[in-house]
């Protein structure tokens, strides 16, 4: 009959690395863990779940993390400094080595439209706050458009390295009021930290029904799973503690019982990175199956046996692999990214597996050279030589990143001056004007182009507060506050609404243009993503669908005013709508947008209604930096010209106060949508049209809206 014994306890028969002393099941786990992130990156499609590996290391890393401090508790500040110092000799040398080799190679391989961003995550990351920035991008509509980063994955080790800085003096506190009450220290630690997961815990379903994008990546949605695996070290310890006072009976688990709870814990894990996938709401409760399973696999410290998963997790290739897990983990995702930039393409089998070796070689090399040297130095074991050489390191990939930031604003700052002074100049073939004149070269095949593919993303109307001198005028998730904007002369003949979303606020540069000549005065009324349409819309959550719709009702109020001499309206199908898929949104749309006309135009106003521009639906600077024929960047007009449920929902109301304006004419030729015209960059982004191009078709909107007006003016 097999001995019982504690849960996990230190004298359990598990798997042990007796020349390590590190434990062959959590090496196992970390193996587990990696595997499921470079599959999940390298073929999504087979294993849409693989994102929870982050989980899987979360637990480990609360659990080691919270024994080692239980075994060796602090006491002062000296303590925590000698703590964070080996925190920073087994994190530092390799993060900041990847960071800085991983900033240099996009600077030489990737296009220049992800200089910006890839410096700016990589100072982020230097410094781990690289989650709260993502988080901050994920909510920005615009932003959320952006390709990933070759460093968007130093997440995970943001939101842990905040844990490591926390956590300590979270332990010390609570060994402090434990003294100072005169309680068992264990049971304290579990009663704080229990409290200090659960509330971490509640916060993250919370957030993750309300803000689900922006709760993947901040710290408190992710603490109560490092939480629970340091949970599972103190109620360990108070277990051991106990055995060796009491008749540990009680608290002792049969072998065979820990042999399937370890398999029950790896079914868990492998379960949900099988059957989760990008719609799943996470973290929030359903992070709960792959913490609860690694942690279940950790306390069984599985045992010898046939029956049991130890010898699998013993394997050497499985050891080699958890042992070099942290270096995998932080080179193949640069991989993953800047190969296809190398290759000219998407990632084919061949580049995959190229990515898989060099990932595991880089990975090896590292540990070798690298990891284990600093670790194991005996000068760098020093208390401040560890800072010194941290602080050392840490400032020159901050640097490196200052400085690649610097050359972009340079570029940004000349494509500005170019793309003023082009407009100031106004050239008879300069953008849209091109179109109209059949000696001009339409689709711009190659050589300077304004603004440059680097600055076309920040080429915006002066309705966002990113623009040098804009305003932020646009409702965002996850409330939809209804945000008020003047443009214009203050003393105004006409008084103008513009509604909707960013596909309405991308036509104020005309309308500025416009007012200026006229003496207009714009007002906005302006929303990210959500359309002025009275239908419900599908976001990632009910409350968001409703602010969204309310946002709708009170801008339908408003805009119906007696203030406006005219409303001008459009709206881009972002969302689809609420049960529907994008392709049979259509219809709802149009009875949305009918019933909103017929509210303005029952209240008086006289309606614009600008049809949603033609798209390409890709990254039009990217493809401008990496294409040396910029005429490849087009698409035919067909593909480009989408269902507009506008031009459904007028043929459903008297036109008497409704006029339909389509600038089509002005972006695309008869059969095509080149992305650049008269050497001007037409989109920033897949569908929405730089502030600079909107400029040059001012007359010709000017004129529409005269023609649309006219009637009543």
């Amino acid at each position: 009959m097999s001995t019982p014994t504690i849960l996990g306890g230190p004298t359990s028969p598990g798997v042990t690395k007796p020349s390590t002393g590190l434990r062959a099941d959590i090496q196992a786990l970390r193996a587990v863990a990696v595997s499921l992130v470079l599959v999940y990156h390298l073929w999504p499609g087979r294993l849409t779940g693989g994102f929870i590996g982050v989980d899987v290391f979360f637990v480990i890393s609360g659990y080691l993390i919270t024994t080692h401090l239980l075994r060796r508790p602090p006491r002062s500040g000296r303590d925590l400094a000698e703590f964070w110092a080996r925190r920073a000799r087994r994190l530092l040398p390799a993060s900041l080595l990847v960071l800085g080799v991983t900033l240099v190679a996009a600077r030489l391989i990737a296009p220049e439209t992800v200089w910006a961003s890839t410096a700016t995550q990589v100072r982020a990351a230097t410094l781990y706050v690289v989650n709260w920035v993502l988080a901050a991008d994920s909510v920005d509509y615009l932003a959320s458009e952006n390709a990933p980063t070759a460093v968007q994955h130093y997440w995970s080790l943001s939101v842990e390295e905040q844990f490591y800085l926390v956590w300590p003096i979270v332990i010390l506190l609570l060994i402090v009021l434990a003294r100072g009450l005169r309680l068992p220290r264990n049971a304290v630690l579990l009663a704080g930290l229990g409290l200090g997961v659960a509330a971490s815990f509640v916060y993250s379903v919370h957030l993750t029904a309300t803000e689900p994008a922006r709760a993947y990546f901040v710290t408190p949605t992710r603490m109560w799973e490092l939480g629970a695996g340091a949970l599972l070290a103190v109620l360990v310890a108070m277990l051991a503690t106990r055995d060796r006072r009491e008749d540990g009976a009680a608290f002792s688990v049969p072998v065979g019982v820990r042999a399937v709870l370890a398999w029950a814990g790896l079914a868990a894990v492998l379960w949900a990175a099988i059957s989760y996938d990008g719609s799943t709401p996470f973290p929030g409760w359903q992070a709960a199956l792959p913490v609860l399973g690694t942690v279940a696999v950790i306390a069984a410290r599985a045992p010898r046996g046939r029956l049991s998963p130890a010898g699998p997790m013993a394997a050497r290739p499985v050891q080699w692999l958890g042992d070099v897990s942290y270096s995998v983990y932080l080179w193949h995702w640069p991989l993953v990214v800047l190969v296809p930039y190398a290759s000219g393409g998407e990632l084919g089998l061949l580049d995959k597996a190229a990515v898989l070796v060099a990932s595991l070689v880089l990975a090896a090399w590292t540990k070798r050279f690298v990891e284990d040297p600093f670790r194991r130095t005996s000068w760098a074991r020093a208390l401040w030589p560890t800072y010194l050489a941290s602080a050392a390191g840490m400032a020159v990939v901050v640097a490196l990143a200052t400085a690649q930031l610097a050359e972009v604003d340079h570029r940004e700052g000349v494509s500005r001056e170019a793309r003023e002074r082009a407009l100031a100049e106004g050239a008879p073939c300069f953008g849209a004007a091109a179109l109209t004149d059949p000696t001009c070269e339409v689709a711009t095949r190659s050589g300077p182009i304004v603004p440059t593919p680097a600055d076309a993303p920040n080429d915006k109307a002066n309705a966002y507060a990113s623009v040098s001198g804009g305003k932020e005028c646009f409702a965002n998730l996850p409330d939809y506050e209804v945000i008020r904007c003047e443009f214009g002369s203050p003393d105004p003949r006409r008084t103008i609404a513009l509604v909707g979303n960013s596909h309405a606020g991308q036509w104020l540069p005309a309308l500025e243009r416009i007012a200026e000549k006229r003496e207009w005065r714009i007002v906005t009324f302006l929303a990210s993503r959500c359309a002025l349409t009275n239908t419900r819309l599908h976001f990632d959550t009910e409350a968001q669908s409703q602010a969204c719709f309310d946002w709708g009702d009170e801008v339908a109020r408003r805009a119906s005013s007696e203030e406006f001499d005219a409303v001008v309206m459009s709206n881009m199908m972002a969302a689809s709508a609420e049960g529907r898929s994008r392709e049979d949104s259509v219809g709802p749309y149009a009875d949305g947008y009918s019933r909103v006309l017929k509210r303005l135009t029952r209240a008086g106003a006289r309606v614009a209604v600008v049809r949603d521009n033609p798209a390409l639906g890709y990254a039009v600077p990217e493809c401008l930096a990496t294409e040396s024929d910029y005429r490849r960047c087009g698409r035919s007009r067909e593909a480009a010209e989408r269902p507009d449920p506008t031009v459904e929902a007028l043929t459903r109301i008297p036109r008497r106060r409704v006029a339909l304006i389509d600038m089509a004419d002005q972006i695309c030729r008869e059969r095509r949508c080149p992305a650049v015209v008269g050497g001007v960059t037409v989109y920033f982004d897949a569908s929405h049209l730089t502030a600079t191009y909107v400029a040059t078709t001012t007359d010709a909107f000017d004129q529409r809206l005269r023609r649309a007006f006219a009637r009543w003016w």
